[in-house]
């Protein structure tokens, strides 16, 4: 089983906390951090479920430290970041990564499933930014990187909780931003679309409990299908974060990975006939023509 220990840092080295480190998007940052000199501390549910980061960072000759913090427990993570800071002295930076998928078109989704994929995606991130706020606040610097989606600046077919934890994220980001600038304290979002990742592999739910549905869940399928044969490496996420945290000319949103700058960058400027038009498409390649259309990208598998 992987050490919980945490160490003092180098006074030159930044403290960076990683939610969710134990796989995707959270393993190849807190990886990529720890290889350009940040103190790394992971937080996982379990640490059973942290062998494999343990493993790769040894591979990667990098040191990663761990604390278990589930995000979606207030406690759990009161204690965590109580040991990470007892021990560590500060963090410099947050990641907030952990997150969780949610399959399910509106009218399907019951209010348990928007409240569960609420707590962990954005309660989860705001209990962690409270834990580390008033170190931060105290020494006028810190930086807090939310991890959202392409999903939370545009809709996503049959993932109503998914895309509305997200959406949500993406405005308690916008505000955190607006009332920690005061403080030194930098906001960062970041947006990825697609990357190689296991969760793909296992977000295969698709409730249709009506039956009425067949064609938004095919066509969330038919994205990820498409995504996951052009998706980018996630360690580009992390060199995304590592550019947040020391970029002099710093941004509120950075679009990353396949699917991520087109779609998100286009939001604002798709004309609402064009959005009404492609979910009314049922034919698989009129859809894939339609997407196509309005964000140049191939859908087709």
């Amino acid at each position: 089983m992987p050490d919980a220990e945490i160490t003092s840092p180098d006074p030159d080295q930044p403290v960076t906390v990683v939610t969710g480190a134990n796989s995707g998007i959270g393993r190849a940052t807190a990886i990529h951090l720890a290889s350009v000199g940040h103190h790394v501390v992971g937080t996982v549910r379990a640490l059973e479920k942290a062998e494999k980061l343990m493993a790769m960072a040894d591979g990667a000759g990098v040191a990663i430290e761990l604390a278990v913090a589930d995000v979606a427990d207030d406690e759990s993570v009161a204690r965590g970041f109580e040991e990470i800071l007892g021990r560590a002295g500060r963090i410099d930076h947050l990641v907030n990564n952990a997150g969780v998928g949610g399959n399910a078109v509106v009218e399907e989704s019951t209010s348990q499933m928007f409240l569960d994929v609420m707590n962990v995606n954005l309660c989860g991130a705001t209990r962690c930014s409270a834990a580390v706020l008033p170190q931060m606040r105290e020494r006028g610097s810190g930086t807090i990187v939310n991890v959202t989606s392409v999903a939370g600046r545009i809709g996503a077919p049959a993932q109503a909780p998914y895309v509305a934890s997200k959406w949500a994220l993406e405005g308690a980001s916008e505000q955190l931003a607006l009332e920690v600038a005061p403080f030194g304290i930098r906001v960062a979002i970041i947006e990825p679309g697609v990357t190689r990742s296991a969760i793909f592999a296992k977000n295969v739910d698709a409730p249709n409990s009506t039956g009425a549905y067949d064609d938004a869940y095919r066509h969330m399928f038919q994205f990820y299908a498409a995504g996951m044969e052009q998706a980018t490496d996630p360690v580009e996420v992390g060199r995304l974060v590592e550019h947040a945290t020391t970029t002099d000319d710093p941004k509120l949103r950075y679009a990353v990975s396949w699917g991520g700058p087109e779609m998100s960058n286009q939001h604002d400027r798709i004309d609402p006939a064009d959005w009404f038009a492609l979910g009314a498409a049922t034919d698989d390649e009129e859809y894939a023509r339609r997407f196509r259309e309005i964000f140049d990208l191939d859908i087709t598998t």
